[in-house]
């Protein structure tokens, strides 16, 4: 089965969620840390949906997902404030 660069893109996106989360809350070029979040969002989501599919018992990743969408979250809101003020 061949697989095209993006779901090959997507599915190391996935596999790599916490990567991207710690890349993101770790980044210290302000301008970058929009992308780092939008990534690590878009991995985390995707890591979700793959859990949801396969129907298997998996709450503490799932509880991880969660925690790491809020810090997320947090993170955004804070570099919006910062732009603000």
């Amino acid at each position: 089965m061949n697989q095209t660069p993006q779901s090959q893109t997507a599915q190391s996106m996935v596999r790599n969620w916490r990567d991207l989360y710690v890349a993101a809350l770790f980044e210290t070029n302000t301008d970058q840390i929009p992308t780092r979040i939008a990534d690590a969002e878009k991995a985390i989501v995707a890591r979700a949906r793959e859990l949801f599919s396969a129907g298997s018992d998996t709450i503490e990743e799932d509880q991880a997902l969660d925690d790491a969408l809020y810090a997320l979250r947090a993170l955004q809101n804070c570099i919006e404030f910062r732009a603000v003020a």
